[in-house]
């Protein structure tokens, strides 16, 4: 098993992960305040961008292939090396998808 530091930029919030588990259960084990709701990879809830670093997130259905690659969904990641995170950044498709339906309730 391989640790790694997982830093959360501009809280200044850091824990340890191991490569066996998720970034969402070392945040709720370390109390910190990470959002998120179905915990399967589907909602998009606990999406950060990937600043720096690399993750495995096989299940993380949400995410597009090219998503997955620069944001990480924290209920399915795993860490590969050390990583720099912006929580609450989410991926475009989920942008457009409420940019879009913000224009049809204005029709």
């Amino acid at each position: 098993m391989t640790e790694y530091t997982v830093e959360f930029v501009g809280t200044g919030e850091e824990i340890t992960v191991s490569d066996k588990q998720t970034i969402l259960k070392a945040c709720i084990e370390e109390g910190i305040a990470q959002e998120y709701s179905c915990r399967v990879g589907m909602c998009l809830a606990c999406s950060a961008e990937i600043l720096e670093g690399e993750v495995t997130q096989p299940a993380a259905r949400g995410l597009t292939d090219e998503e997955a690659e620069t944001y990480a969904l924290t209920c399915m990641a795993r860490p590969q090396s050390d990583l720099k995170l912006d929580r609450g950044v989410y991926p475009p498709s989920i942008e457009d998808d409420a940019t879009s339906g913000a224009a049809a309730a204005d029709d």
